[in-house]
């Protein structure tokens, strides 16, 4: 059986830093929202209506890449303080390209990279299932 891929995504609204669960050192790979708070102030100084369809666009756009990113991964598991993995675990069920990648969402603080990379080390390290004897 070929080994699983496994990858570990700590995001907010922001930045989401990927890790793939190989031997180590895990690399961390960061991709931004471009739905910066600059972007934010700007745009809502000419409309907060304005503000709100960017912001919806640019979210959008980000879980887009986000999704091109885990599409080669059998598992993945989300982490991270905010409601951001949530709304991407929304968006991957809702396409039926997902429909064979398992994904899990655990809430999490804030975390250091050591933190992060000791979490994916953790979750994938652990038996998938247990023995009952």
């Amino acid at each position: 059986m070929a080994n699983a891929k496994n990858l570990g995504i700590w995001m907010d609204h922001a930045n989401a830093h990927l890790m793939e669960f190989t031997t180590d050192p895990i690399e961390t790979k960061t991709i931004a929202s471009k739905f910066t708070h600059e972007a934010k102030e700007n745009t809502l100084s000419k409309s907060e209506r304005l503000m709100h369809n960017k912001e919806q666009h640019e979210q959008s756009e980000y879980y887009k890449v986000l999704g091109n990113a885990i599409r080669n991964y059998d598992e993945v598991v989300l982490f991270g303080p905010t409601e951001a993995k949530v709304e991407l675990y929304n968006v991957l069920k809702a396409d039926h390209r997902f429909a064979k990648t398992k994904i899990e969402v655990i809430p999490t603080d804030k975390m250091s990279e050591n933190q992060q990379h000791a979490f994916v080390r953790e979750h994938f390290s652990k038996p998938h299932f247990q023995t009952i004897k």
